[in-house]
């Protein structure tokens, strides 16, 4: 719209059609993908259905039987439980190596396309892959600590070993990822600071920390949050490897929500499950991102 009070021209009156034209394809997949589906889900969430019968109004029961619904709080505990794991050991691991190639060594080019290479690997891929090295039998990682005497590890049969064994998977799977996203952060500090602090004295520990740490707390706070979104939507990993056993300690809320809705088709509740779900995702969201961004001064 013009704000000098004169009527758009002809041209302008195509062009903002063609622009229009342009939204449609866009605005026809929000409305398939994501506005039908979450008005469909608000919709659930008050009713009980079980995919064949009509749906049955029920008000707030499902949010009555979830507030006494222990599993679903063990594998949202779970899911905690992951993240606590997975997320600092994604961030040292990403930011160690991204430290690494953007020093000059060689073949750098190669090492940055194959630590890489296994965010694009399919995720059912890598489960089935780390499956094998984690059996316990004949599983790679197992016959390594035989050979040095060590005992035997149940990676994925333990309540205590499944989780970490998940979230050490994770973590090869995803670093890739965030090695790049540190890397352009990395690439973006100006090397004068460094050369100042080297000047003054500084050791390469304080520079990391004092310079390091601070110009690449954007990054951080990126990397935090997709993270956390990413460790929170874990289900491809339980659900291949161990069906959220043994004893629900894998059990992950999407893995119990999607339990819900297609083992026991019990679909009002899952949307309910759901919501609330998202509703945590973002109070945590919002609560890193309150105590982790900081300002950057240069």
């Amino acid at each position: 719209m013009r704000t000098d009070g004169k009527k758009p021209s002809g041209l302008q009156r195509r062009l903002a059609r063609i622009g229009y034209f342009f939204c449609i394809p866009y605005s026809l997949h929000f409305l398939v993908f994501i506005a039908y589906p979450l008005s469909f889900s608000l919709v659930l969430v008050f009713h009980k259905w079980d995919i064949v019968s009509p749906m049955k109004w029920v008000g707030l029961a499902n949010f009555a039987r979830l507030s006494s619904d222990l599993l679903f709080f063990r594998a949202l505990l779970n899911t905690l439980v992951f993240l606590a794991i997975h997320i600092p050991l994604q961030i040292a691991v990403a930011l160690f190596f991204a430290e690494l190639l953007n020093s000059r060594i060689r073949l750098r080019g190669f090492f940055r396309a194959a630590y890489f290479a296994p965010v694009v690997v399919s995720g059912v891929v890598v489960t089935i892959l780390w499956q094998h090295l984690y059996a316990e039998e004949t599983g790679l990682l197992n016959g390594i600590l035989t050979k040095l005497g060590l005992g035997r590890v149940p990676w994925l049969s333990s309540p205590y070993w499944a989780m970490p064994s998940i979230a050490l998977m994770a973590t090869w799977k995803n670093v890739g990822l965030y090695i790049v996203l540190f890397l352009a952060g990395l690439q973006g500090i100006s090397p004068d600071l460094y050369e100042a602090a080297e000047l003054d004295g500084a050791s390469r520990w304080r520079m990391f920390w004092h310079i390091t740490l601070p110009m690449l707390n954007p990054v951080v706070v990126l990397v935090l949050v997709l993270s956390t979104i990413g460790g929170f939507s874990l289900f491809i990993e339980p659900y291949m490897m161990t069906g959220g056993g043994p004893l629900n300690s894998t059990l992950s809320a999407v893995l119990y929500i999607y339990k819900q809705a297609f083992y026991f088709y019990r679909m009002g509740y899952a949307a309910t499950l759901g919501f609330v779900f998202a509703v945590i995702i973002f109070a945590v969201v919002a609560l890193q991102r309150r105590f982790v961004e900081r300002e950057v001064y240069v």
